[in-house]
């Protein structure tokens, strides 16, 4: 018997200040559960803040879904208990493979419709939540980033929702493969650039890199004559 997939919690939390490197840094990654219905609207759940939308918000990065399923493969490789929401994520999902997610695919929550995005990039952040200042480079390893969702439909949404797939876009990109041509295989970036459905900020990266190869294979032609 199949899993059904579902929402286990609808995490949330307000920016706060902390010290980091003997300066004051902001973020907004402590999130906790709620069991309020929450608005799916404009550019994140309602309740919840964004420190920095250029990193972690936007249009494109609305709301952050992480499953449970990673949550319990990283809960026995550190060896210890990982609270819903210790990611920084808004959605704490069980049966919806969320790294093999394709972006463009969209999945109904509720009452709304969200759209697969793009992966979570790690930063220093992560590890201060985490407590471990290696846990980004570790996160990266692992290939389990979570993805961000675009909220397509507005709507409200609660624990317990069941997620289902809406739409599948007609095309083989994965947010893992996404986040494994960007930490492991630039080579691969023209991939990027063949789905409508990849956000401006990706495209952008994707045309850098496969300019700078392209200098690069120009500078380091050699005909082969002295």
């Amino acid at each position: 018997m199949s899993t059904v997939s579902k929402v286990l919690s609808v995490n949330i939390g307000t920016a706060k200040e902390f010290e980091y490197k003997n300066r004051t840094a902001k973020s907004a990654i402590w999130k906790s559960p709620t069991s309020n219905r929450l608005m799916a609207q404009g550019i994140n759940l309602d309740g919840d803040e964004q420190a920095d939308r250029e990193a972690h918000g936007g249009v494109d990065k609305a709301i952050y879904a992480y499953a449970i399923e990673d949550i319990h493969w990283w809960q026995d490789k550190i060896n210890r208990s990982i609270e819903y929401g210790e990611f920084g994520e808004n959605l704490t999902t069980q049966g919806i493979d969320v790294n093999n997610s394709l972006v463009g695919e969209q999945w109904k929550v509720g009452n709304a419709i969200l759209e697969v995005s793009e992966p979570r990039i790690p930063c220093w952040r992560l590890g201060v939540r985490m407590n471990d200042k290696t846990f980004p480079r570790e996160f990266t390893r692992a290939l389990r980033a979570g993805t961000y969702l675009r909220i397509a439909t507005e709507g409200d949404i609660g624990e317990g929702d069941e997620v289902t797939i809406a739409y599948k876009p007609d095309h083989d990109l994965t947010v893992r493969e996404v986040f494994r041509i960007y930490t492991q295989a630039h080579d691969e970036a023209a991939r990027l650039l063949a789905v409508s459905q990849i956000s401006d900020a990706w495209k952008r990266w994707a045309n850098d890199i496969l300019a700078k190869n392209k200098k690069r294979s120009a500078t380091s032609s050699d005909p082969g004559y002295c």
